[in-house]
């Protein structure tokens, strides 16, 4: 048995921590426990409760791997290849953006729009992963349309679609391009990184697919797009929710006219553009 195999799991935990710091710095602990968890099929509860444990030896390479991949920078949720939203488990990779906290205000928000008003359709625009309309159909029972320009996002929504029991309508389309119908609620988290941000990326970010990311030279090239062909895929009574990049609502709620209003995060941050 090689030294390595011989630390318990607190010594490996500690050494993967340290190992974690340069690029994780915080969050170094919290995301080793993560990684030993998906490596030894183990739940944190459990890990937890056998620190004293040796550590197999048999999941050193693995571990080994993920380690490696994330000190090259490769996001935490993509090594994973799981992340949750809304307590909901969707499957992570490159072909679509990782589901962030943030999104979870705009979801909260169309559920509590779907339950005042009735709500029963929804499109999903700039869908990804499908976190924002799957969430919705499991947690509301509306009917869900999932749209995207790329194909390797509507595959990797569709998965996520059947990973927690939903059944929804899959389009591939440039924004409403493809859009044959109307909805009671539209749904969408566009790409609104501008030039100054993209040249700004942290490391971790230039992973995710940049289709996703850049919204022209301002940011705002989706919003003005959106703004002129909504209202035909909106049904009488029906709203629009829109996320929004750090300082971009009042610039969007402009471009929408005294029907927009913005909603702020828990953090206080104006996240979400409502159009209703």
């Amino acid at each position: 048995m090689t030294e390595q195999t011989c630390k318990t799991i607190r010594e490996a935990l500690r050494a993967a921590q340290a190992a974690l710091a340069p690029v994780a710095g915080e969050e170094a602990a919290r995301e080793a426990r993560l990684f030993f968890c998906h490596a030894l099929g183990w739940d944190m509860a459990r890990l937890l409760s056998r620190q004293t444990d040796i550590f197999p030896g048999e999941y050193e390479k693995m571990l080994g791997e993920m380690l490696a991949r994330r000190l090259a920078g490769e996001p935490l949720q993509y090594i994973l290849g799981e992340w949750e939203l809304m307590g909901l488990p969707f499957r992570v990779d490159a072909r679509a953006l990782i589901p962030r906290q943030d999104t979870e205000t705009l979801v909260e928000a169309a559920l509590g729009l779907i339950k005042e008003r009735g709500y029963r359709t929804v499109l999903d625009l700039c869908c990804g992963t499908g976190c924002i309309g799957i969430s919705l159909a499991a947690l509301s029972g509306a009917a869900v349309t999932l749209a995207d320009i790329s194909a390797d996002a509507l595959a990797l929504a569709r998965e996520n679609a059947e990973k927690n029991g939903v059944c929804a309508r899959m389009t591939e389309t440039n924004l409403f391009s493809n859009i044959k119908r109307s909805f009671d609620l539209i749904a969408c988290n566009p790409p609104y990184l501008s030039d100054a941000d993209m040249a700004a990326l942290q490391r971790e970010v230039r992973f995710e697919p940049a289709l996703a990311l850049y919204g022209g030279a301002d940011g705002l090239d989706f919003y003005r797009r959106i703004r002129t062909e909504y209202a035909a895929h909106l049904n009488p009574g029906g709203a629009l929710l829109l996320e929004v990049g750090f300082g971009q609502a009042a610039a969007v709620c402009a471009l929408f006219g005294e029907n927009a209003y913005a909603l702020r995060d828990l953090c206080g941050v104006e996240r979400v553009v409502a159009v209703c």
